[in-house]
């Protein structure tokens, strides 16, 4: 009588053993309340900030002034940027990596997302936000994030300025702060935010410590990463030299 073939065993785990994690995205509107902003919402056009909401934290990407420092961040979910309005939220999807292997993919990203890299138009916090999402998933995010942005890119001579640099928060009078008054008011916000909705850099303990002074010969050294030999700081700006708005800003330690 002929034996029967055994299957073999299995090595890997078995998938119903892998617990699902939720990959969330949070939308946020950057342009002021008002009838232009609920139109371009409805068009799909608007000045949108995203980040990816991954087991009680939310990840994004922002810019800053020093070489060889990430620009991504998380925080406290829908803790709304400077200026900017909570819109929505969206299931996209899920990833059945472990703990540990979700912190190595963020960490990985982390180190392709550098401050000085940020670009309003080019690389941006929704770059980001279908980048982390395509490699825990497997899909981009929703490319209407970056809509704007990529009319930018193709019309560069016929998008209005708003559509590229959002405007500052506004007073309560709604008028738009100065650079002075904007330093200020982006100061207290920070302050009266708990500390759990502090934004703070994603742990790069293999690099720098971001609490080391970091400033830069010009403008050219802070655009290509600096040559370690600094003297002046730059203002905040991204990598072609367009001045960041607070809500695309990153924090600068991790503290």
């Amino acid at each position: 009588m002929p034996r029967k073939s055994q299957k073999p065993a299995r090595s890997h785990r078995s998938t119903l053993s892998l617990q699902k994690t939720e990959i969330v995205i949070h939308v946020y509107d950057l342009l002021p309340p008002g009838r232009i902003s609920s139109t371009l919402w409805f068009l799909g056009t608007s000045l949108l900030h995203s980040g990816v909401v991954i087991n009680g934290k939310e990840y994004a990407y922002g810019g800053h002034d020093r070489r060889g420092v990430t620009g991504v961040y998380w925080t406290k979910p829908k803790t709304e940027p400077p200026g900017g309005t909570f819109k929505c939220e969206i299931l996209h999807g899920f990833t059945l990596a472990s703990q540990a292997e979700i912190d190595s993919i963020v960490r990985d990203a982390s180190e392709e997302f550098h401050g000085t890299a940020y670009n309003l138009l080019t690389k941006n916090c929704n770059h980001f936000t279908s980048h982390l999402c395509q490699k825990l998933t497997g899909r981009p995010g929703p490319a209407w994030l970056n809509r704007a942005a990529s009319i930018g890119v193709a019309l560069p001579c016929v998008v209005p300025r708003d559509w590229i640099e959002a405007p500052d928060f506004e007073t309560a009078d709604g008028e738009l702060l100065d650079e002075d008054e904007h330093d200020h008011a982006d100061e207290r916000s920070r302050m009266l935010r708990t500390s759990d909705e502090q934004p703070r850099l994603v742990d790069q303990s293999e690099r720098r410590n971001t609490s080391e002074e970091l400033d830069w010969d010009s403008e050219a050294e802070r655009r290509t990463g600096g040559s370690g030999k600094g003297k002046g700081k730059a203002p905040a700006r991204d990598s072609a030299g367009r001045t960041l708005p607070a809500a695309e800003r990153a924090p600068t330690s991790r503290n």
